[in-house]
């Protein structure tokens, strides 16, 4: 029995933690809960089904109005610092299903109490850098993205010094094959139309700008410890094969399997063990083709920009994850259009690169803070 934390559970991939829990109540057993508080009524619905101890918000108004939805109970509700709060109690493993850099601090506090932390907010990683690699012992850091999950299990097939380098899928969004300037009347609604995955708002736009990826290429470098230069981005519309791992001798080692995240949560609460039936398979008596094709940099510069802020290092990552978490909100509020996301996330960059750049020996919490905090405040200017 595994005692599992939470940590954005009315998300979508808290949502689907539970789903994965609630089938295995053999195996996992919650002991505390958090969300942003949005979704205070299914928040209560979560803690009458699972039973938690320890259960957090983001405020004391919110925290008195879970009260409130929950009536008499034992569960202790806090609404202040809960993220960090519940990282820390006592675990076998803490999800950190939090959007956004608002979960470097969560990540910081469970790598530090010594729980293993199964990592879907990749943000905290990708803003934290060797804060978050340094502080994780090892097999501490396990990923729960599909792609990175799928790098886990494809390096099972040998050793470190034997891997040429890391293939990064990507659906290419619903905008794959447009040009740029076919780009520049995209809508907000166009953009949350994800050809494969039912994502949240924020990722379901930076998967439509390519952001996500750019993300995720830092985040991989950064788990894997591969260069950068050997992280190959290649489009794959369907998302059946979640990422692959060259070695040196030529052999290609992919990860495949129907796009459902339950498969990568649950390893990642289990790992290394895996769930049986976590998910469905596919059904190989069926004809099958999978498609690949490269990434059209010239549309979708994001990925190198990300990639140029990764191998800056220090503030660099923060900055581009900044800007851009204030840039999708502009575009969705209709101040922005749908080019202006990584054309500002990149005059923020270069302004900052020439400016204000820590680099990673100087890094700390308070310079990532600082350079999160300007880049906001820059991108805010920009996108009004």
């Amino acid at each position: 029995m595994r005692d599992v934390v939470i940590l954005g559970s009315t998300g979508s991939i808290g949502t689907q933690a539970l789903d994965v829990v609630a089938s295995r109540r053999d195996r996992f057993r919650v002991v505390a809960l958090t969300a942003g508080g949005s979704q205070l009524a299914l928040l209560a619905d979560q803690v009458r089904a699972f039973a938690p101890r320890f259960v957090g918000v983001p405020t004391p108004d919110a925290a008195e109005e879970l009260r409130a939805l929950l009536g008499e109970t034992d569960v202790e509700v806090v609404g202040t610092d809960a993220n960090e709060m519940a990282a820390r109690l006592p675990a076998d493993v803490v999800l950190n299903a939090i959007t956004g850099a608002a979960g470097l601090l969560a990540t910081l506090a469970a790598l530090e109490s010594g729980t293993t932390l199964a990592l879907a907010n990749k943000e905290s990683l990708v803003i934290g850098g060797r804060l978050v690699t340094d502080a994780a012992a090892p097999g501490q850091l396990v990923a729960v993205d599909s792609e990175h999950s799928a790098f886990a299990q494809a390096l099972r097939a040998g050793r470190a010094s034997e891997v040429r380098r890391l293939i990064l899928t990507a659906s290419g969004g619903p905008f794959r094959g447009r040009t740029r300037a076919e780009l520049a009347d995209v809508t907000p609604e166009q953009a949350m139309a994800h050809p494969t995955w039912d994502m949240g708002r924020v990722i379901t736009i930076n998967s439509s700008t390519l952001v996500n990826k750019g993300l995720e290429l830092i985040e991989a470098a950064l788990l894997y410890g591969v260069d950068y230069d050997a992280i190959h981005v290649v489009v794959h519309p369907t998302s059946d094969i979640h990422s692959m791992v060259e070695f040196v001798d030529g052999a290609t080692i992919a990860q495949a399997s129907p796009p459902d995240m339950r498969l990568p949560i649950a390893l990642g609460l289990a790992w290394p063990d895996r769930v049986p039936d976590a998910a469905a398979s596919y059904d190989w008596s069926v004809p099958r083709t999978w498609h690949f094709e490269p990434l059209d940099d010239a549309s979708f510069g994001a990925v190198e920009l990300a990639r140029r802020a990764g191998k800056a290092a220090g503030t660099a990552p923060a900055v581009y994850n900044a800007a851009n978490e204030v840039c999708v909100d502009a575009f969705c509020a209709g101040r922005i259009g749908f080019l202006d996301i990584v054309d500002t996330v990149e005059a923020v960059l270069d302004e900052h690169l020439a400016t204000g750049h820590v680099p990673d020996d100087a890094l700390t919490v308070e310079a990532v803070l600082a350079a999160d905090a300007w880049a906001r405040e820059r991108a805010t200017s920009g996108s009004r």
